[in-house]
C-alpha cells in the first residue's frame, strides 16, 4: 500500500499529459477516489517480473521456453509413426506445443492416463482436438521432462 502526501502547490506543477489515473492532480480533486487501481493484476504482474528477473530476465526466459518445448518435439519427432505435430515446424510454438495420435481413442486413452500419472489439461482445443501442453513461463523445465517421460513410455506401451 502506498500513502502520498502532496503539497498543493506541487500539483499545480503535475503534467496535463498524463493519463488521468497516473494524475496526482485528479486523484486530489476527487479526494482520492477517482480509481482505485486493480491491486490483484498489479500484485501478480509483480509477481512475474520478479519471476522471470530471477531467471535471467527475457533472455533467460526464452531458453527455458526453448528448452522446455524442444523436450515435447524431439520426443514427437523420437515417435514420429505415432505422434505428428500438424504444425509446421518453423511455425511451431515454444508456449502450446500440439500433436495428434494415431486414433482419437488412443489419444482419449492418452489422456486418461496422463490424468492418472498427475498430469492435467493436455485435452487438444474442442475445434481441432488432439493434445495440447500449454507450457508457459510457470512451467517448470522438470514438468516439461515429465511429460515427455511419459510420452515415450505411452508410445512404446501403445506404439
Amino acid at each position: 500500500m502506498a500513502v502520498v502526501i502532496i503539497r498543493d502547490d506541487l500539483l499545480e506543477k503535475c503534467s496535463d499529459d498524463l493519463p488521468a489515473y497516473l494524475s496526482y492532480k485528479v486523484h486530489a480533486a476527487e479526494d482520492s477516489l477517482y480509481n482505485t487501481p486493480p491491486v490483484f493484476p498489479i500484485w501478480v504482474s509483480a509477481l512475474v517480473l520478479e519471476h522471470v528477473k530471477a531467471h535471467g530476465g527475457l533472455a533467460g526466459a526464452e531458453q527455458l521456453a526453448t528448452k522446455r518445448s524442444q523436450m515435447l518435439y524431439d520426443m514427437i519427432a523420437k515417435h514420429a509413426g505415432f505422434y505428428r505435430c500438424p504444425v509446421d515446424a518453423s511455425c511451431r510454438s515454444k508456449m502450446n506445443v500440439v500433436w495428434r495420435l494415431p486414433s482419437e481413442e488412443l489419444e482419449g486413452q492418452f489422456i486418461k492416463e496422463a490424468k492418472a500419472a498427475g498430469m492435467s489439461g493436455l485435452k487438444g482445443h474442442r475445434s481441432v482436438g488432439g493434445c495440447r501442453a500449454s507450457i508457459y513461463n510457470a512451467m517448470p523445465v522438470e514438468g516439461a521432462k515429465a511429460l515427455a517421460d511419459f510420452m515415450d513410455a505411452f508410445a512404446r506401451k501403445h506404439g
